[in-house]
């Protein structure tokens, strides 16, 4: 449904007029309603009639890519991907670095708005589906990489969340770990909440109980990954593995147990997610989930292309890409079996 400069003046709680003095750089309005009245149309995707038809019959041959961390090389990997596709069809790629900051996020959509780029692309958003499937009902293309929602104009590339973290815990119960801990990443992120879905399918499957006190924090960060496992050992040293949701708080997880002669995965299994590069050449090499990331952006950039190029979505709307467990030396005690 199409906004209307109405709505934005009601939940901006002023009048029409307002809106459009702000739209139209007009008038006398406070700095403080002016930012009140812009967040709420950069919320609600709104631009006004003339210039939003204006607006949407040109092209600028660029695709906007948000993340919410450039420096993970899960993140780098999806780039690489959506830019290989990109050039390939002769579309630039412009990289907006959201530092985990959902304000951040919104700005960078207006690039959109503003037609500064032609469509986006949102790696593991923290925007809401609601707010995500308003932008695509105002005519905004957009596609998705690691989020599904179930939205006619929205393509979304994931990887099942759920099904490996199950798989890990498996893993580690088969190795005859039975208190096994989980560190987190972002509260708000939704890779976060659906491995830790996963972790607790796997612990109810070989009837572990659940105890809170063994999910910790880390922020997808490798100093998160050391404090979380720092305080995890101090309140439960009965813990034999951790499963961190990425790479970077497992190494996080090596530091901590380097400083402290804790030897793995004699005393601690660790396994991550993503299969960084690293992985395979720290000491122990690190059990991991290795993701198809240049796949992923790869296919997030084709099918926006195509529906930038054809005015709608071809093919598979929802692409789910498989991931592998892969066991090193980190959580088999006695070598790789």
């Amino acid at each position: 449904m199409e906004v209307k400069i109405k709505d934005v003046a009601a939940k901006a709680g002023v009048s029409s007029a307002t809106v459009s003095r702000v739209v139209n750089n007009r008038g006398n309005v406070t700095p403080e309603t002016r930012e009140k009245v812009l967040r709420v149309i950069r919320e609600m995707g709104y631009l006004p009639n003339a210039v939003a038809k204006s607006l949407r019959s040109q092209k600028t041959m660029a695709l906007g890519v948000i993340v919410p961390e450039i420096n993970h090389s899960y993140y780098a990997e999806i780039i690489k991907g959506i830019e290989n596709k990109a050039y390939k069809n002769q579309y630039k790629v412009i990289i907006c670095d959201t530092g985990n900051n959902r304000e951040k996020e919104l700005e960078f959509i207006g690039l959109l708005m503003n037609k500064t780029v032609d469509g986006m692309i949102l790696v593991t958003p923290t925007l809401s589906d609601e707010e995500i499937v308003r932008f695509a009902e105002n005519g905004y293309s957009i596609a998705l990489v690691g989020r599904y929602i179930e939205h006619q104009d929205i393509s979304c590339i994931f990887t099942d969340n759920v099904k490996f973290s199950k798989e890990v815990v498996c893993h580690l119960v088969e190795q005859g770990h039975r208190d096994i801990a989980f560190l987190s990443g972002y509260a708000d992120a939704i890779d976060s909440y659906e491995r830790l879905d996963g972790y607790l399918k796997g612990l109810r499957e070989h009837k572990l109980p659940f105890n809170p006190g063994l999910v910790e924090n880390g922020n997808f960060s490798e100093e998160g990954g050391y404090q979380a496992v720092k305080r995890l050992l101090e309140q439960h040293p009965e813990v034999t593995a951790v499963y961190a949701a990425n790479d970077e708080m497992a190494l996080g997880v090596y530091r901590f147990c380097a400083e402290y002669g804790i030897r793995i995965p004699e005393r601690l299994a660790v396994v991550g997610v993503d299969d960084n590069r690293i992985s395979r050449y720290i000491s122990p090499k690190l059990s991991t989930v290795r993701q198809p990331t240049l796949e992923m952006g790869m296919a997030a950039a084709e099918k926006l292309i195509l529906q930038l190029e054809t005015g709608a979505l071809k093919g598979e709307r929802a692409l789910k890409l498989e991931s592998r467990l892969i066991v090193r030396e980190s959580s088999v005690f006695g070598g790789v079996r």
